[in-house]
């Protein structure tokens, strides 16, 4: 458990049993992606108060989360950070505390919870079948809402929000900017923007590229198997319906997962300058 876990624990009455369960969920890089290459980027924890802990949400349940913010007393601006399929294992956790170098409350719900932990599994067919495929949009929205509440009782600036996510966390970006009207600004890493409508996933970015509340930024790669340029492009011509900026870069010989230093598709060029171009986007939204 990190030296500074207690002191992001939301109220006085955590258990410490709570608390260890969040911090165990937080723990190392996911079983399906493990060993991490030698590229994967460390952040250490100088000058910040980092740990896990636990978000009251709907149902009255407990969702773990890892956080990282500056030390002092704030308030910061604050960043949701949205996993990729595999859950808030070390990278995740390592690009909270990327943002919590730069001033912000970065925050990572564990948005599986409830369905399992990814982070156990070794392959992903089973993530995406046993895990991902059960997890509610609508769910989704309810538990970002919540960490954004938890966020800003706990030195976060309410009126300075963002989010920020990868793969299925990209996707998740799109959806979280067209569902909260105080979202100042999210950038969107290669998450899929078609597919089809179901019970889960009613809705797909493309659908709401229209009635965006946020403006975003979307990075992508050009050579990414699992989404096509033609739904990039879609997605760049739908946008135009709505009222809010979107930009979105397009990486030409970049594969998915280009940010992801810790895995073989770890592209050190165009994974640079998506986060320089994050930091600008954030910045030039006021946050």
């Amino acid at each position: 458990m990190d030296d500074h876990a207690k002191s992001l624990m939301p109220n006085a009455d955590m258990t410490r049993r709570g608390f260890v369960s969040a911090a165990v969920l937080a723990t190392g890089y996911a079983m399906a992606v493990s060993p991490a290459s030698a590229s994967a980027i460390s952040t250490d924890t100088t000058g910040l108060a980092t740990g896990a802990v636990m978000i009251p949400v709907d149902g009255g349940a407990a969702m773990p989360a890892y956080a990282a913010m500056p030390g002092g007393n704030g308030p910061f601006p604050t960043i949701l950070v949205v996993q990729e399929i595999f859950g808030v294992h070390e990278h995740i956790r390592d690009v909270c505390r990327r943002l919590a170098k730069l001033g912000y409350l970065a925050l990572a719900p564990e948005l599986y919870f409830r369905q399992g932990d990814p982070s156990r599994i070794a392959d992903i067919p089973t993530i995406l079948s046993s895990i991902v495929a059960k997890v509610p949009d609508a769910q989704v929205m309810a538990d970002l809402d919540a960490a954004a509440a938890w966020a800003a009782a706990n030195k976060g600036d309410a009126r300075r929000l963002g989010i920020t996510g990868f793969c299925w966390g990209g996707r998740i970006v799109w959806l979280y900017a067209a569902h909260n009207p105080r979202l100042k600004a999210g950038v969107a890493w290669y998450g899929k923007l078609v597919g089809e409508a179901g019970a889960n996933t009613p809705s797909h970015p493309v659908d709401v590229a229209g009635r965006l509340k946020a403006p975003v930024l979307g990075l992508y790669g050009g050579a990414d198997q699992g989404i096509p340029h033609e739904t990039v492009e879609r997605m760049r011509e739908a946008a135009k319906a709505g009222t809010m900026p979107v930009e979105i870069i397009v990486y030409p010989d970049a594969p998915h997962a280009f940010h992801a230093d810790y895995r073989p598709s770890y592209r050190e060029t165009p994974a640079k300058d998506g986060w320089n171009r994050l930091q600008k986007w954030l910045k030039g939204n006021d946050l």
